[in-house]
């Protein structure tokens, strides 16, 4: 599969995510598998852009090709800015934000709030696009709520603008993340443009992945939620897809490396102080399953430098050890998006 010149190794992708999907995630997602990443959503507004916190997020130093980033925002100029901005300090693809349903980005009339103004839409996707001359791609909703869904005209708008690929989690913004996805509005998408659709919403399996590519006809998936604490479900999902036939799920002698070279890499990313604190979520999506592992992540919500969570964990992960078990980790209650 391609998004304009770039030939993707496979048609598993990680969805942006805020606060999870940093350099050092992504990475890790690609090297277990993952044919595409997104960096989390960059504000527009450019008197953001040298904060501590957009720095990080655009900053994608080192990593494995091709260099995505998600940018969010209602004035088509500053987004068309953005864009540039991006670009110039290595983005490969621009991806723009009409998906993120969370209160504090929707009041600012930003993510899937746009989907309620299909014009500003129109004037979004035109100045993004001409702006730039590297792929744009779009993610978005089915629409604002159940009783006005407009993914096909969006979708249509989006084609006719140059957008290169299209991402569509199958809930409104009145959804959030609650009940199910709906793939039958993606489907329809993907019957009514030229261009490649990814379908993002419940793909929490191989068989899950493999049952919505079937039913939406889409060219690829996207995975959020479920990757948290298990970020080889992309090889799981790749090898699936390819021969039909599952891996072995990972012994905890496996993960345990893996997962301490993630956190020494965004103990880097962040510095000692905020890296610690930020890495507590992580660490709670990895040992969520295991035995012990509830009381484990609230005494691990406690201490206070790397040392300390790093021979916390070490010591954790040797006990599990004891059980001879592989990690079977639960896919049935993902944690929300930060």
């Amino acid at each position: 599969m391609h998004i304009g010149p770039y030939l993707l190794r496979n048609n598993v992708f990680v969805a942006p995510m805020a606060g999870v999907t940093d350099r050092p995630f992504r990475q890790l997602c690609k090297q277990l598998g993952a044919g595409y990443a997104v960096s989390e959503m960059a504000a527009s507004n450019p008197k953001l852009w040298q904060t501590e916190k957009s720095t990080r997020r655009i900053n994608h130093a080192g990593e494995m090709e091709p260099k995505a980033v998600q940018i969010a925002g209602a004035d088509p100029v500053m987004l068309a800015e953005c864009a540039r901005f991006n670009v110039e300090r290595g983005a490969q693809i621009i991806d723009i934000n009409m998906g993120c349903p969370v209160k504090k980005v929707c009041n600012s009339w930003c993510g899937s709030a746009l989907l309620q103004n299909e014009q500003l839409v129109q004037q979004i996707l035109d100045a993004v696009v001409a702006a730039v001359d590297v792929p744009v791609t779009l993610k978005f909703r089915t629409g604002w709520d159940r009783s006005n869904r407009n993914a096909l005209t969006i979708a249509k708008m989006a084609e006719a603008a140059g957008i290169a690929m299209l991402t569509l989690h199958g809930r409104t913004r009145a959804d959030g993340y609650s009940g199910a996805a709906e793939y039958e509005t993606i489907a329809a998408v993907k019957a009514a443009v030229t261009i490649p659709v990814v379908a993002n919403g419940d793909i929490t399996t191989p068989e899950k992945a493999r049952f919505v590519l079937d039913t939406t006809g889409a060219d690829a998936v996207m995975v959020g939620r479920a990757a948290q604490g298990r970020p080889w479900i992309f090889r799981e999902i790749a090898h699936f897809l390819q021969t039909g036939s599952h891996l072995p799920a990972p012994l905890v002698a496996e993960v345990q490396p893996l997962m301490i070279e993630h956190l020494r890499a965004h103990y880097a990313f962040y510095g000692d102080y905020l890296g610690v604190r930020t890495a507590r979520k992580h660490i709670g999506w990895y040992v969520r399953d295991l035995p012990g592992g509830e009381d484990f992540r609230q005494r691990m919500n406690r201490l206070e430098s790397v040392d300390a969570q790093l021979e916390a964990l070490n010591t954790f992960f040797d006990a599990q050890l004891a059980y001879g078990e592989r990690l079977q980790y639960g896919l049935s209650k993902p944690a929300l998006v930060a």
